[in-house]
């Protein structure tokens, strides 16, 4: 692969102001798969120069421009699909198939649904005798996690383009191939020299020096709920625009018609998904007390039932964790489980068999879980599912609010009407009926210390942009 030892600044790959590099690993293998250059605050200060300079100096283009330039990026984007999903699947290990069509493919989502919105949205709106004004906010900053590295990249870069904005892109030192090769795909589309910038590097030097930054006028950072804290208190003093999408302890009430079985089925695949390291993951299922034992034995029955193993093992359903930090994280929640009195019904914190190598934890799933105990509480961003019981709708939504995060929730019911109204009770971004898909025209983003502003569709767009008002226009 091209291009790992140099940043994309200004429309060409330089070299880095330092030579040290960064050692990416297969978490599948514990094997380091590449080396990628380290950013430091220098390398940060020529990128915002040179997206300062494409901002200023009109590069961004105007509407039409932009939009040709999306579509071309959109044509191109499946010729590099297969390839961007299998530098997913060195770098976090996610199963290739799925790293291929699901992590992969997501950009397409974004890249779409940002040139639908840029091709109808309305810049202007004249309100009584004021035209209400909206512009590129100028130059970004985006900080993306490893987890979902292609689809919080698309979600952030596509919009921002979209919007005429410049920016600068610092994915995780974690998983910096995918968004390598994506910046590739950039370049050969014709992104104006300076509109898009990429540094690679670690949050406490870059990100921060991001996010501190007086010539960058908004942030722009999916991660922890701690990584979160640091960038605001790092973009305080320029009084910056902060978006964040932090954590998640998503609640998923099954209310007491559903068809159990279908539905516990579901939610452990859900939650189970990615190895349970997505911020969305319904991690705390909420079941009827007179249904908990029924619920445990088919919770128990599916976990047991996936496959864990690296990218290309037949059948494979969840890959490992990220890196040994985190594996030893969940497993000590699952230790933290036990100890106060959860009944363990799967997995455990016992290496998966014959996987002697790699980053790998049993999908593990807990019942009689209190709304009290750690792994109720915390985000643990594993395969980890707790079940917890209640006694009635009222109680559920309790339990649901009684965390400090409100990024998702999930409500089941064959009543839809009675779905819809605990839905409205929840304090959460997106609360999901019935299992529904994503749907890239609806906000994401969080409440409470899940984070702040919204990302995809017209609400992630408008993140981008500045209102202006021209009081006496008519």
């Amino acid at each position: 692969m091209n291009h790992l030892d140099r940043f994309y600044i200004g429309g060409a790959w330089v070299a880095p102001a330092s030579p040290a590099l960064i050692p990416v690993e297969n978490p599948a293998t514990g094997a380091i798969v590449a080396h990628v250059a380290q950013g430091t605050a220098a390398d940060v200060d020529a990128a915002v120069a040179a997206a300062r300079k494409a901002f200023d100096t009109g590069a961004c283009g105007d509407r039409e421009f932009r939009l040709a330039l999306l579509r071309r990026i959109l044509a191109a984007y499946g010729d590099h699909q297969s390839r961007i999903g299998d530098l997913i699947a060195d770098e976090i290990g996610a199963p290739r198939a799925f790293a291929r069509n699901v992590q992969a493919g997501s950009a397409l989502n974004h890249l779409r649904k940002a040139i639908e919105v840029l091709e109808n949205y309305a810049f202007e709106d004249l309100r009584g005798t004021t035209m209400v004004r909206h512009e590129p906010i100028g130059v970004a900053g985006l900080i993306t996690p490893w987890n979902w590295p292609i689809n919080q990249v698309a979600c952030k870069v596509f919009p921002a383009l979209a919007a005429g904005c410049s920016m600068v892109l610092k994915p995780s030192e974690l998983s910096p191939l995918s968004a390598i090769a994506l910046t590739e795909l950039l370049h050969d589309a014709g992104v104006p020299p300076g509109v898009f910038n990429l540094v690679q590097g670690e949050g406490p030097e870059v990100g921060e020096a991001l996010a501190r930054h007086p010539g960058v006028d908004m942030i722009s950072l999916t991660g922890s709920a701690r990584a979160g804290a640091a960038v605001t208190v790092a973009a305080a003093p320029t009084v910056k625009r902060v978006c964040l999408e932090l954590g998640g302890k998503a609640a998923n009430i099954l209310l007491d018609d559903v068809d159990l079985e279908a539905a516990v089925t579901r939610g452990v695949q859900n939650c189970m998904r990615n190895a349970g390291q997505s911020c969305s993951a319904p991690t705390r299922m909420l079941v009827p007390h007179a249904q908990m034992g029924r619920a445990a034995t088919i919770a128990a029955q599916v976990a047991d039932g996936l496959k864990v193993g690296p990218p290309d093992a037949e059948g494979v359903d969840l890959g490992p964790l990220i890196s040994a930090r985190q594996l030893e994280r969940v497993r000590a929640y699952i230790d933290s489980g036990i100890a106060e009195g959860a009944r363990l019904v799967a997995g455990g914190p016992d290496r998966p068999e014959a996987l002697a190598a790699g980053h790998f934890v049993r999908p593990t799933v807990f019942a009689d879980v209190t709304p009290d105990m750690r792994i109720a509480q915390e985000e643990i961003f594993g395969p980890v599912l707790c079940l917890i019981g209640y006694g009635s709708d009222d109680e559920a939504v309790a339990i649901a609010n009684g965390t400090v995060f409100g990024l998702t929730a999930y409500v089941q019911s064959p009543d839809l009407d009675r779905a819809r109204a605990i839905a409205r009770r929840l304090r959460a971004g997106s609360v999901l009926l019935n299992y529904a898909p994503v749907d890239p025209n609806g906000p994401f983003g969080g409440f409470k210390q899940s984070g702040n502003g919204r990302e995809y569709g017209i609400f992630g767009f408008e993140e981008f942009l500045e209102v202006k008002g021209m009081v006496g226009y008519a």
